[in-house]
């Protein structure tokens, strides 16, 4: 049946945008990144940190075991194991609040993207814009996703 429609009944002016292209290539994207770096700085060392002292301690348990007495193994057997609870609340802690602050970075800077893209569409009279991995063939001329970057870069 789709034989039987009329060419007029197709859109006239399709494009397509690359949004992990757009992404990568955008200026705002590592400064949020380096951002998102900034702000987590000193738990990402702090965790660094707990890392070290861990890896440390296991090798003193290692390395002075056979001198060591049982109180002292005990010891720091719980140390290891404290320091190892702390080491991995601290560290999935850390890992959740990055990813939700990535996430509400990300949120903000596709709300940019989206409106370049209708922007670009507009001005282009572009017909349709699809992703461009919805696409099994497409043009390069009908790629609009360097247009985009430079929308939402001229726009900061």
């Amino acid at each position: 049946m789709m034989a039987a429609m009329a060419p007029s009944a197709w859109a006239e002016k399709i494009g397509v945008v690359d949004m992990r292209a757009v992404m990568s290539q955008l200026p705002q994207a590592e400064a949020m990144m380096q951002g998102l770096q900034n702000e987590f700085s000193e738990r990402v060392a702090a965790v660094r940190k707990i890392e070290t002292e861990l890896k440390s301690l296991a090798e003193k348990q290692q390395k002075d075991a056979l001198l060591m007495t049982d109180d002292q193994k005990t010891e720091l057997s719980r140390q290891l194991e404290s320091l190892n609870a702390d080491y991995q609340l601290k560290g999935k802690a850390l890992q959740e609040d990055m990813k939700k602050r990535q996430a509400e970075e990300q949120q903000k800077l596709l709300i940019k993207v989206d409106t370049a893209i209708k922007a670009v569409a507009a001005a282009g009279e572009y017909d349709v814009i699809l992703q461009r991995q919805a696409a099994v063939f497409v043009k390069e001329s009908a790629d609009i996703s360097a247009k985009v970057v430079e929308e939402v870069s001229k726009g900061n």
